[in-house]
């Protein structure tokens, strides 16, 4: 009969770190009891499998310890080492456009859990999970402690009911936890990919009943990731309501690889978890003002509008950007393949066009020392994406050399030359970077 040792982890408040309480072995039988508790419909005790030590469960307990139990004959875990962080916390001072430090988020662990970007170059992009337990400022460090026990701890994992914020790593290096896409690191894609596991179940979005009003420590954490340039918008559609929803989307690569801004798990190619489920997007990342989840053309037509395929398009994100479903798509385009689109393909969609999601430009003559104003804010974060920044800190609403800079360097993107890439937007190039509305 399998014996197992018994150990209980508690991460302590003050310091973040874990410490572990060995306390000897049980048989068999002791383990069937565990589970046979924690599978009961009202009890405060949840099983966890560890994902990487075949036998091991933990179970996350209503006063914050985890209990670990670990076969007698189980091979060791150890963790990879994670490369080590460049000075000052793991900031990188040539890419850095945000804070590598959430404030007011407490520092759990060491700090060192993953490297450097392998893409810095592709958009800077969000990536929003559910731990799949219950929430609230116990679970916040039993859970915390077995994201660290199992190594698939992501930057930040944030209680939805006690507003509770905490860092495992710096935001501008990588998690842990997603998992690798074949070869490619999904970790490490875009500039950063700040990962947030969210104490909560995908079956009941956390969002329901949610105030952000009253929330400060998420309120600092959206501002963090606006400051790194993630845009306020969904590339891939909203989040999967469903598990069934998840296992038929696309998980487009192109999509994933191409544009910056906020993804569920289940949205990320190479993973198969349909967390956070169906959370609401006026909420994460807070009021939607466009961004690259739009696309294409649209022209007004009296049974609806016309939409052009563009490149990296997905009908499920085609569908959320004009309020319908695949399956309308689907059946009024009498689609035989839904999962094959192509380039410059026209599409009806239902209803009336979206309502304009960019700013218009508002003239050379607006930008100049001086100029205040968000329209300055939401350029800059589009250059950032576009990987364009040359910002020390910000951006921010006040039109700074650093603005003229970063899009001097848009213009040579875009093939721009000479006294033609001097820093001031023209029409043509300001609409090629579809800033969205502030």
């Amino acid at each position: 009969m399998t014996s197992y040792h018994v150990a209980t982890d508690r991460l302590e408040p003050d310091t973040g770190q874990v410490t572990t309480t060995y306390l000897g072995t049980v048989d068999q039988a002791h383990v069937d009891e565990v589970r046979a508790i924690a599978a009961l419909d009202d009890t405060p005790r949840f099983l966890r499998e560890h994902p990487r030590q075949p036998g091991a469960i933990c179970v996350l307990r209503d006063d914050g310890d985890l209990d670990v139990y670990v076969p007698t004959d189980a091979e060791p875990f150890e963790a990879r080492s994670p490369e080590s962080a460049a000075a000052g916390g793991g900031m990188e001072p040539r890419s850095a456009s945000g804070p590598a430090y959430i404030s007011g988020a407490t520092k759990l662990g060491g700090q060192s859990i993953g490297g450097a970007m392998d893409y810095p170059g592709n958009p800077p992009r969000a990536v929003w999970h559910t731990t799949e337990s219950p929430a609230g400022s116990s679970y916040f460090s039993s859970v915390g402690a077995y994201l660290m026990r199992v190594a698939s701890e992501p930057q930040v994992i944030y209680d939805p009911v006690s507003d509770k914020l905490g860092q495992y790593g710096p935001l501008n290096r990588s998690a842990r936890a997603l998992r690798n896409d074949g070869s490619r690191r999904t970790n490490r894609e875009g500039k950063v990919c700040i990962q947030v596991e969210v104490l909560g179940r995908a079956s009941a979005p956390w969002t329901k009943g949610f105030d952000q009003a009253k929330k400060p420590n998420f309120r600092k954490l959206l501002a963090a990731m606006r400051a790194w340039g993630i845009p306020d918008s969904w590339p891939a559609g909203k989040p999967p309501a469903t598990a069934a929803a998840a296992a038929s989307g696309s998980r487009s690569r192109t999509t994933w690889q191409t544009k910056g801004g906020h993804y569920a798990h289940a949205q990320v190619p190479g993973n198969d978890h349909w967390d956070p489920g169906a959370i609401d997007t006026n909420i994460v990342p807070g009021k939607a003002s466009g961004g690259d989840s739009g696309g294409g053309s649209s022209d007004s037509g009296s049974s609806g509008t016309t939409y052009t395929v563009k490149k990296g398009d997905t009908l499920s994100a085609i569908a959320s950007a004009h309020k319908t479903t695949v399956a309308a798509l689907v059946k009024l385009n009498r689609l035989k393949d839904p999962d094959k689109l192509a380039i410059g393909q026209k599409l009806k969609v239902p209803g009336k066009a979206p309502a304009a999601q960019y700013e218009p430009f508002p003239g050379a003559a607006f930008f100049h020392g001086g100029r205040h104003s968000p329209i300055v804010t939401a350029m800059g974060r589009r250059l950032v994406a576009e990987g364009c920044g040359k910002y020390q800190s910000g951006p921010g609403p006040d039109w700074t050399r650093a603005d003229q800079a970063s899009y001097a360097a848009w213009q040579r993107k875009l093939g721009y030359s000479g006294d033609a890439a001097d820093g001031i937007p023209g029409e043509t190039s300001w609409n090629k970077l579809k800033v969205p509305k502030s």
